[in-house]
């Protein structure tokens, strides 16, 4: 039987390791032909946000749309970053984790 200790530490290194890539992730979405922009990491913060001006002079709800979907396509490649990263460590999720 495996050394508890061991497989606590193994697993402390595996969640810091993962941490750090979350950190450091950096994924691209745009919406409305590239009219906005939004990064995003692997903790789904918004690291920047950049809005064309000509799509300043839309009305106020089609711009506020742009900005929505491009947050949305951002979220959903995140998430299949982070899947995709999973399965580098043999599929294992940890709950809590994300």
């Amino acid at each position: 039987m495996a050394d508890i200790n061991f497989l606590m530490k193994q697993a402390k290194k595996m969640q810091q390791m993962l941490q750090k890539k979350l950190e450091e992730l950096r994924v691209e979405a745009s919406s409305g032909g590239g009219a906005v922009k939004v990064v995003l990491n692997g903790h789904k913060e918004v690291v920047s946000l950049k809005i064309e001006d000509d799509s300043l002079l839309e009305d106020k709800q089609m711009v506020e749309d742009l900005i929505i979907a491009a947050l949305s396509e951002g979220y959903k490649k995140v998430d299949e970053e982070i899947e995709s990263s999973m399965k580098g460590f043999g599929g294992l999720g940890f709950p809590g984790l994300f």
